[in-house]
């Protein structure tokens, strides 16, 4: 195993490793009790929904950014694998 490598065991049941899985009910807000006559209207009504979110990112990361998240990534040491 190279020096630069670690390895992190995942435990086997682990949802607040995947952050965009806590993103689904701000995306679907905009889709509940409403009745789309196409797939255009719906596509229309989550990208709007989408666009946004865009625009609050403090949201975006009071939903995704666990306290456990790396909050910088660590600078690579030794020699470059090539």
């Amino acid at each position: 195993m190279p020096e630069h490598v670690h390895l992190l065991f995942l435990p086997p049941y682990s949802p607040e490793l995947q952050p965009a899985e806590h993103l689904w009910p701000l995306t679907n807000a905009a889709l509940v009790n409403r009745h789309f006559a196409t797939i255009e209207e719906l596509e229309e009504a989550q990208f709007a929904q989408c666009r946004a979110l865009q625009a609050q990112p403090d949201r975006i990361r009071s939903t995704t950014c666990f306290h456990w998240w790396p909050k910088q990534l660590h600078k690579r040491r030794g020699p470059r694998l090539k």
